[in-house]
């Protein structure tokens, strides 16, 4: 599908050239669902906030454009995935999580139990006191420790 043709200039920034041949540059993709559904409905944004395209989802672009579009995106996102609780000082909160992620391991404190919300099938979004947010993609997929640990907070 070719909505439009997206590259990047001599400063690193994103152009975007729409059908009707107007060219925007510094544009921004932002995720409609970030959390929810992250490859579905991305909107590229100008620089003053207007809608230019909409991007119904990811798999309907060509690699080039899809790549470009990702690799902004994890520029502007952090949020780790959790694989493995290994402890937590507490059963009450505030309490002082050690986890590894998919960016190494980390500890962070979890005010309340509040600050875990459930995304559904299973994922769930851990918000620190620092606010950083820790993915848990599917809690049916943790180890027997770490599913042990996390369900005294749920």
């Amino acid at each position: 599908m070719t909505m439009f043709q997206l590259q990047r200039n001599a400063f690193g920034r994103l152009v975007l050239t729409l059908p009707d041949g107007s060219v925007h540059e510094s544009v921004v993709p932002v995720r409609a669902f970030p959390l929810a559904a992250p490859e579905e409905g991305v909107s590229m944004v100008s620089i003053d906030g207007r809608e230019l395209a909409w991007v119904p989802h990811l798999d309907a672009l060509q690699p080039q454009t899809r790549a470009l579009i990702e690799e902004e995106l994890a520029g502007r996102e952090f949020v780790p995935t959790v694989q493995r609780i290994e402890s937590v000082s507490s059963f009450s909160t505030p309490s002082t999580w050690s986890v590894v992620t998919d960016r190494g391991p980390t500890r962070f404190v979890l005010k309340g139990e509040e600050d875990i919300r459930r995304l559904g099938e299973g994922a769930l979004l851990i918000a620190s006191s620092e606010g950083i947010n820790f993915r848990i993609a599917d809690r049916r997929g943790l180890d027997r420790h770490s599913r042990t640990l996390l369900e005294r907070f749920l």
